[in-house]
């Protein structure tokens, strides 16, 4: 790959790109990046995590450089490929909404992910057009920057989706770095130059298990430390809630079905929100306004669950939340708009490329040229974390705080909700 220009990173150094990813970087789809914090509201916690999605899928695609030459040297790629790898992860986030993965709750109501939204974008606005002028495919630069590539060589997907993946090494080091917390300083280049390739899948040497447990479990504390923080978590649920109020109105989950896609930033929606009709939108309003003031709710309940992968978790739909509220509200004594349910479920460990449970890594002995799939509970460390971190906080306003803390105090989840969360 012929190199045109460098760019600076705080994480990785000089990033280095040639003159198709340089064509895409200076496209509007990326540069509307820049205005897309990485980690949302979380700089009201940790004033230093301003970072944005922009700096991430440079970051990603420095890393899939790495992995990629790894690759090469195994002889299981060419340089061919080691290109749209680059570029497929170079726009595996480009389908971002407003505030990162809290629109993703947005959209999910709607049944859309930002992952499909990427794929869209690269096959049919102006990337499209900077890939085929430079002898790319888009369909195949799309399946690959989303973990959807079908054919041979299906280990092609783990390398921006999944356990191995560039995208968890990347924004592990950089939202550590600018939270300024320490969890997330992992060794990813011992990661990197021990991948190799067993079943068609991305492996790992066992000599550096011990690099990618660090890895795992830096992601569970960043979880636990930054991601799900219960005052993150306030901010985000208030502009959750905002933007639901008013999405029938102003159509935010529909604008990436044309060019006004390009306008959905952060600061953005937030004026946007902030400029609406008192009268009719009073809530959304305030809750957008006191966020840019950080009159945040407060949590009044919380309770953390480890669950195992075998358990039957009823996940909570918008209409079982809304009757939550009202149960609690009730319980409380509180006007039902003033009670915010947040229930945010993720893995503890990744999903693999396939969006599923991570439940096996293969394992391989260079000295013995042979490979075992080790459970991932079999895993000395990794075993302890491995399910799903369910947090369940029940958010109100400063004034309403005592009588929801009182009304919840002492009482089990199951009393709370009605039912077992968990079977």
């Amino acid at each position: 790959m012929k190199y045109v220009a460098e760019i600076r990173d705080p994480i990785h150094g000089y990033i280095k790109i040639s003159e198709t990813e340089r064509e895409l970087i200076d496209s509007p789809y990326l540069q509307r990046l820049r205005y897309i914090k990485q980690l949302a509201g979380t700089y009201l916690v940790y004033p230093g995590a301003t970072h944005t999605r922009f700096e991430h899928v440079l970051g990603t695609m420095y890393v899939a450089g790495k992995v990629s030459e790894r690759l090469e040297q195994l002889n299981e790629i060419d340089s061919d490929t080691a290109n749209e790898l680059r570029l497929a992860a170079l726009l595996h986030d480009v389908g971002h909404g407003p505030f990162s993965h809290m629109f993703d709750e947005l959209w999910a109501e709607k049944g859309i992910t930002h992952e499909e939204v990427s794929r869209e974008l690269i096959k049919r606005t102006e990337l499209a057009d900077i890939l085929v002028r430079n002898g790319f495919s888009p369909k195949r630069i799309s399946t690959l920057a989303i973990g959807e590539y079908k054919t041979k060589n299906r280990f092609l997907n783990d390398v921006i989706s999944g356990s191995l993946s560039t995208d968890i090494m990347d924004y592990l080091l950089r939202d550590s770095y600018f939270t300024g917390v320490e969890y997330g300083k992992v060794d990813i280049h011992r990661i990197i130059d021990s991948i190799c390739v067993a079943e068609d899948r991305l492996a790992l040497d066992k000599a550096a298990l011990y690099a990618f447990e660090a890895l795992l479990i830096a992601r569970y504390e960043m979880f636990k430390a930054v991601y799900f923080h219960r005052t993150v978590r306030a901010a985000q649920v208030m502009l959750i809630r905002a933007m639901q109020l008013v999405d029938g109105t102003i159509h935010l989950t529909d604008r990436w079905k044309n060019d006004t896609f390009l306008g959905l930033t952060d600061d953005n929606v937030l004026a946007e929100l902030c400029s609406l009709d008192s009268t009719k939108n009073a809530m959304a309003k305030k809750f957008a306004k006191n966020f840019i003031e950080r009159k945040l709710l407060k949590c009044a309940y919380e309770t953390f669950l480890q669950l195992r992968e075998t358990d039957n978790i009823k996940r909570l739909s918008p209409r079982d939340k809304k009757a939550v509220e009202k149960r609690i509200a009730e319980m409380s004594n509180v006007d039902e708009h003033y009670v915010y349910l947040d229930v945010p479920l993720a893995p503890s460990v990744p999903y693999t490329s396939e969006r599923q449970l991570f439940e096996t890594l293969t394992l391989v002995d260079s000295d013995e040229k042979n490979y075992e799939k080790v459970p991932v509970e079999k895993l000395p460390l990794v075993g302890a974390i491995s399910g799903y971190l369910n947090v369940f906080r029940v958010y109100t306003t400063e004034e309403y705080r005592n009588s929801v803390r009182k009304a919840l105090r002492g009482k089990s989840l199951t009393e709370i909700i009605g039912y077992s969360a968990v079977s």
